[in-house]
């Protein structure tokens, strides 16, 4: 069973930052990638970041030179290093095992289709 539990959200300042942790159990990192999404209110969840066992990483373009992710796959979890946040990024950020499709543009798809809880970010002063 594949559960995902993200955390590390919180109320930071505009330029603060704030890392992001996800425990994925019951997935295994050398068959998918892992992402990190978000949904702010009343928008879609988008995309913003995944990374592969093979060392391939994306980054959405609104969040790229910002935010940096992370995996360590002895311990099944990902992270997601946020810095010069925005108030444009608060959102709910997830993460979720992925398939990464090379297109124009990128998608990064759920394709076990499990969300945890997750993780609260707001940017305000």
């Amino acid at each position: 069973e594949v559960q995902l539990v993200e955390s590390g959200g919180g109320l930071v300042q505009p330029g603060g930052s704030l890392r992001l942790t996800c425990a994925a159990s019951g997935v295994d990192f050398d068959l998918y990638a892992m992402g990190w999404f978000r949904q702010a209110p009343g928008k879609e969840r988008e995309g913003v970041s995944s990374i592969s066992s093979d060392g391939l990483i994306y980054y959405s373009d609104n969040v790229k030179d910002r935010f940096t992710i992370s995996s360590d796959s002895a311990k099944n979890t990902v992270y997601l290093q946020m810095d010069n946040l925005k108030p444009e990024d608060t959102a709910v950020y997830y993460c979720a095992p992925i398939v990464f499709l090379q297109t124009v543009p990128p998608q990064m798809i759920n394709v076990l289709h499990v969300w945890g809880q997750g993780t609260q970010v707001t940017v305000a002063a």
